[in-house]
């Protein structure tokens, strides 16, 4: 079950830990990122897969995650004999930043909806007329 808010706010935050927060990425997709952020050229699953010593299949699903997620992008190779295959590279740190910002934001807009909501509910509870006995 998720930590309530209150929980979230005691713990230490790190940076990393805005991945799994803003679009719930586990630690095989942090390991993963890592290894194509810590490349100096673009990686195939099969480089991914070895580098984080798991399986091509379960890497392939990681990086999947990772690229729903915007935090990195596909490019196609094509062979000069025909056939093609795709690299890997992490997304520029400034637009995932500005990415997580306006998930933040709008999900600060959501919240403060609901809480008018739950003020107006109730507000209008509190006016209710009280039944006298007489």
């Amino acid at each position: 079950m998720p930590d309530s808010m209150i929980e979230q706010l005691q713990r230490d935050m790190e940076c990393e830990g805005l991945l799994e927060c803003f679009h719930g990425l586990k630690q095989l997709d942090k390991e993963c990122f890592r290894v194509l952020v810590d490349s100096d050229e673009p990686l195939t699953i099969d480089e991914v897969a070895e580098a984080v010593d798991r399986e091509r299949s379960t890497a392939y699903r990681s990086i999947q995650r990772l690229l729903k997620a915007g935090f990195i992008q596909k490019e196609q190779v094509n062979y000069d004999q025909g056939g093609y295959y795709h690299v890997y590279s992490p997304t520029d740190p400034s637009q995932i930043a500005d990415d997580m910002q306006r998930l933040l934001n709008d999900w600060y807009a959501k919240m403060g909806q609901l809480i008018q909501e739950f003020e107006d509910k109730y507000e209008q509870a509190d006016e209710r007329p009280v039944a006298v006995d007489g």
